[in-house]
């Protein structure tokens, strides 16, 4: 997958993972399994949203995470994990939300893809 991304792409998303907490597929799977308290964000485009998405995921795309995470998340303490197609722009994301004081974020390495890969559940 990496191969379709340009070097400064990647080069600022290992930047990001450099700080960022991540986390697995089944690691999510397990925490939702479980009954765990935490928001579960999908940052993909609108319309890869609106094709299917993690049970239970809300939407704010990483072009407006930043002006918008202050209205829905409130405690900057909460966990919040963070999903795309793959787990790089989810990185990006984390990393905004970390500078912006959240304490608690973790982007989901494999994404979307790995999701439906391991045959867990999505919404439509």
């Amino acid at each position: 997958m990496a191969s379709q991304h340009g070097p400064r792409f990647l080069e600022i998303v290992n930047d990001a993972k450099s700080r960022v907490m991540e986390c697995e597929v089944d690691d999510v799977k397990a925490r939702i399994d479980a009954g765990e308290s935490f928001y579960l964000v999908d940052v993909r485009e609108e319309s890869e949203f609106a094709r299917g998405r993690l049970p239970s995921a809300i939407h704010l795309g990483k072009g407006v995470i930043e002006r918008d995470i202050e209205a829905v998340v409130l405690d900057l303490e909460a966990t919040i994990i963070l999903y795309c197609g793959g787990g790089y722009r989810s990185a990006l994301a984390a990393d905004a939300l970390l500078d912006m004081g959240y304490t608690s974020v973790i982007s989901m390495d494999g994404g979307w893809r790995g999701w439906t890969e391991a045959g867990h559940p999505t919404e439509s």
